[in-house]
């Protein structure tokens, strides 16, 4: 059963040695925010942003993925105001300047325009569609976020979630964890971002010195997964492009067409494996990867697969890379809009429905479907492995290698398969390798923020010293 998100009263609870950094910051924003308000906060909500070790552009493809927190986080100081009106602003108020909304007002998105309160709408609305409610109490918020916007880092899931924590304090409401980054998943969307819920879960959901191992289907699961205790330290180091990728500008051509691509892509496996029709592909929406590779292994005579442990998803995923290439290997450069609407045989229109294009546009010529199921399930079997690894109980730099080579291979497949890489990030992997990383892949959602890599404690520096002179001199 999910747990309540915790609540703590001492910041090294959070952030251990750092500490002292951040009592200056908090001390800052409620100092800040009594000057704006009047009064100062009754609380103050935090939501990390995240790193994606390994696994991505598979969340919205019902996949495992395996993320951890990190540090950098954003802060909702919230104080209820006994009126209907909500007033928010931000620490960089320059920036990011203050607006004034009434309780009905939070409902209102327009997701055309690229407006920074949008996200805080978002985690309000979030909160009480998950219930079936209006909210009724004004509040007033300052925010203050660390997460760099646009880097992969997800600050927007940990904006929308901070609201998210703070809007259900204010309310009196108690979701769970779960609830509330299933919530978050659903209310970006609202900004146009056909968001596939990792980020959300590993904000509210995070631990301690642990990564997660989520899974989304068939019921969001988050399982602690600790590195292992090697017997030469390591880090992980994240490395900046400075690309800035913005998620809900470039959402056309590039994250909410892929999750179209991928999307397409589950109907014609489904049909192609004769299983499209069945009840549990039909009447899912959306339908996806992972729900074709169950309701297929669900079927009689398809083979002796082990349904237990890392084994049974091994099987069943090279099936699945096999039968990919069978599906669409006819068509290596991509479907036009008719060839793939011929396939499913529904009307062009149609297709346009059934994809939620009104809600999420994406332009392109052709769809690569092929390249993106060969990434889907190519990445989810290394996450597979990645976390057989971490438990195997081997401490030797010869784990260290193994779960690198799966972050080096995570990273080709991402550049030539899925194409969400960029020079940039290419530039910097190779980088961090020749300089001594095991492993160096991008993590979030790509063409352009951070990179993440797998390096030895005593070649940490060697790694920052080559990024310094060689990338951002």
């Amino acid at each position: 059963m999910s747990s309540f998100a915790p609540t703590v009263s001492r910041l090294s609870d959070i952030y251990g040695a750092d500490e002292n950094a951040q009592a200056v910051r908090y001390a800052r924003l409620v100092v800040t925010f009594k000057a704006t308000y009047g009064s100062q906060p009754e609380f103050i909500a935090r939501a990390p942003g995240r790193v994606n070790i390994i696994g991505e552009h598979i969340d919205y493809c019902g996949f495992p993925v395996f993320p951890m927190a990190i540090a950098p986080d954003t802060l909702v100081a919230a104080r209820a105001n006994g009126s209907d009106r909500i007033r928010v602003s931000n620490m960089d108020g320059t920036k990011y300047p203050p607006r004034d909304f009434s309780v009905a007002d939070m409902f209102d998105i327009d997701s055309t325009k690229h407006e920074w309160s949008n996200y805080f709408k978002c985690g309000y609305r979030g909160v009480l569609d998950h219930v079936s409610r209006q909210g009724d109490k004004g509040f007033d918020a300052l925010i203050d976020g660390q997460v760099p916007a646009g880097g992969g880092l997800s600050s927007s899931a940990a904006f929308v979630c901070a609201t998210q924590l703070a809007v259900q304090r204010i309310e009196g409401l108690g979701l769970t964890q779960a609830e509330l980054a299933s919530a978050a998943a659903q209310a970006e969307r609202h900004v146009g971002v056909n968001a596939g819920g990792m980020d959300q879960a590993v904000s509210i959901m995070g631990q301690q010195d642990s990564a997660l191992f989520i899974e989304f289907h068939p019921t969001l699961k988050a399982t602690p997964v600790r590195l292992p205790e090697a017997d030469l330290p390591f880090a992980f180091v994240i490395a900046n492009t400075l690309v800035v990728s913005n998620k809900h500008t470039t959402a056309p051509t590039n994250y909410n067409l892929r999750v179209v691509e991928t999307r397409v892509g589950a109907l014609m496996l489904a049909k192609h494996l004769g299983i499209a029709e069945h009840v549990v592909c039909a009447s899912a929406n959306p339908l996806t990867f992972k729900v074709v590779m169950d309701e297929y292994f669900a079927k009689p005579n398809v083979g002796d697969i082990n349904d237990d442990g890392v084994q049974g998803w091994v099987e069943r995923l090279e099936t699945m890379l096999r039968e990919t290439e069978k599906a669409f290997g006819t068509h290596p450069h991509g479907y036009t809009r008719d060839e793939m609407a011929a396939a499913l045989n529904i009307t062009a229109t149609g297709l346009s429905a059934k994809i939620h294009e009104n809600q999420f546009p994406v332009r392109a010529d052709r769809f690569k479907i092929l390249q993106r199921a060969q990434h889907a399930f190519s990445e989810a079997l290394r996450v597979v492995k990645f976390r057989q690894v971490c438990e195997s109980g081997d401490t030797s730099d010869e784990c260290f290698v193994a779960l690198g080579d799966l972050m080096n291979q995570s990273q080709d497949s991402c550049r030539d398969l899925f194409e969400c890489s960029c020079p940039e990030l290419d530039e910097i992997c190779k980088i961090a390798r020749r300089a001594g990383s095991f492993g160096s892949r991008l993590t979030g959602a790509g063409w352009g923020g951070c990179s993440v890599h797998l390096v030895p404690a005593n070649k940490v520096d060697d790694v920052k010293k080559a990024l310094a002179d060689q990338y951002y001199a």
